[in-house]
């Protein structure tokens, strides 16, 4: 069976989610062409050939781009198999079937892919499933994509820059943030990709020019016995590479005493969903750590001269204009202006089908019917002005990055707008503590709703290094 596996969006990153079962389907005999639609243009030849397409969908952007993809695909070919992949797969069941998707996989889908692709016509297919198998893992294979030049780069203080290869040590995630649209799939479960394939795929990575790692892993810290061995390998054999990965604060205040050997093997920066500093918003939303517990990791982060990313989510039903201006006076106090990309600073809070966000009372009584079309159910902030706000913030950081403004230039901007739509009148907010900090060229976040440009955007120039652009909207939200 010849297969297509399609990527729509995956963080600036070489989609792991394509290159990994491409060499479980090759492996199988099905011959496999893979698209990053992000790099690559839509084939009308490979498509119009193709017996299967499957499309992979480990975000809401991605899915919201797919589902604008499928009916061009239905289009081409008509006869194509159909199968959709990933975490949003079978949170989005209803809706991708009635688009034409015959078969639906979440969780460990490697295997699952392997089964639908040799099964004739679909024959005792289960249309969709969820697996959780410890799988044996094969060698991703990575050679039908394009060059990892063409993907997100690593922007250096001094200005220079690095290229980034991307791998995962682990899937899954023991934690249960009701906001995370992991936990309706792997409901506390990870799964580890056993050593030797990561260093493989490191290895062949670093062979073709890669000269720093980006670590996929929902939460690099859900298997300590794992990942210390894993980085401490990795620096042996590669003490010039530099590498990243995202942790939780909770697991950064538990493990502190390892935050040392992530300096010294060569770690750049941590990526941290630190999501509010509001103690009730933090509550709401299952984080299992506090406001002070993050303002101490940011102090430890500073005395080791390691670098965090703080990730956000700033607009919730529980945010109020004195919340915001409070996140931004924080961000100011601990001088991590540099540290946030500017797009963190406008998302809302997304509730999709099967989140633990409906647990709560106050969730059920505010939001609308579900949206097939966006992949929610809407909700509006009590207060329209925070509504306004987000936008607002959104516009400006749509407008920082086509200007190419600094970060320091950005903060103000939407410190401004932020204590205009609070009928306070300020100036300037004083820029403490700033020192240029390493980052990726694509900013970090679960995912946004994307833009109207991108949802008609189902192909990008090959050349094109940061695509899709800054998106607005809403996020999900990781660790």
């Amino acid at each position: 069976m010849k297969i297509v596996l399609i990527s729509t969006y995956e963080l600036g990153r070489q989609p792991f989610g394509l290159v990994s079962p491409a060499a479980w389907l090759r492996a199988a005999g099905h011959p496999v062409v893979c698209l990053d639609l992000t790099r690559q243009e839509l084939s009308d030849s490979d498509v119009r050939n193709a017996d299967g397409i499957a499309i992979y969908l480990p975000m809401h952007t991605a899915t919201r781009l797919a589902a604008k993809l499928i009916p061009q695909l239905r289009q081409k070919n008509p006869s194509a198999r159909l199968c959709c992949y990933g975490l949003y797969a079978p949170m989005n069941a209803d809706y991708l079937r009635s688009l034409g998707v015959e078969k639906l996989i979440g969780g460990e889908f490697e295997k699952e892919l392997v089964a639908w692709a040799s099964a004739p016509n679909g024959a005792g297919a289960v249309p969709s499933v969820v697996s959780l198998e410890r799988l044996a893992f094969q060698l991703p294979d990575r050679t039908s994509l394009p060059p990892i030049e063409k993907y997100a780069h690593l922007v250096l203080p001094e200005g220079d820059y690095r290229i980034v290869g991307s791998t995962e040590a682990s899937r899954g995630c023991k934690h249960l943030c009701r906001h995370c649209p992991i936990v309706p799939v792997y409901k506390g479960a990870f799964r580890i990709v056993p050593r030797e394939i990561v260093m493989q795929d490191i290895r062949r990575q670093i062979a073709t020019g890669a000269q720093h790692i980006s670590f996929g892993d929902p939460d690099f810290f859900n298997g300590i016995g794992h990942a210390v061995p894993l980085v401490e390998e990795f620096h042996r054999e590669f003490p010039g590479v530099s590498y990243d990965v995202t942790i939780k604060i909770e697991h950064l205040c538990r493990h502190a005493d390892l935050l040392p050997k992530l300096r010294d093997t060569g770690c750049l920066f941590v990526v941290s969903a630190v999501e509010s500093v509001d103690d009730v918003i933090l509550t709401k939303l299952d984080k299992s750590h506090t406001r002070a517990d993050f303002v101490h990791v940011v102090q430890k982060f500073r005395d080791l001269e390691l670098t965090l990313h703080p990730t956000f989510v700033p607009f919730t039903p529980w945010t109020t204009i004195e919340g915001y201006l409070d996140l931004l006076l924080v961000l100011q106090e601990e001088g991590l202006i540099e540290n946030v990309a500017p797009v963190q600073l406008g998302i809302r809070l997304l509730i999709p089908e099967g989140s633990r966000l409906f647990e709560l009372v106050e969730v059920r009584k505010i939001v609308g019917p579900f949206d097939p079309e966006s992949l929610v159910y809407p909700w509006a902030n009590s207060d329209a002005r925070l509504d306004a706000l987000s936008s607002r913030v959104q516009e400006i950081a749509a407008a920082s990055d086509a200007a190419k403004w600094s970060r320091s230039k950005t903060f103000q901007a939407i410190w401004r707008a932020a204590h205009d739509t609070a009928g306070i009148r300020v100036g300037d907010v004083e820029i403490k503590d700033l020192r240029p900090v390493p980052f990726l060229s694509e900013p970090w976040y679960c995912c946004a709703e994307p833009t109207k440009d991108q949802l008609v955007l189902l192909g990008a120039a090959p050349d094109r290094k940061n695509a899709p652009a800054a998106v607005s909207g809403s996020a999900e939200g990781f660790v």
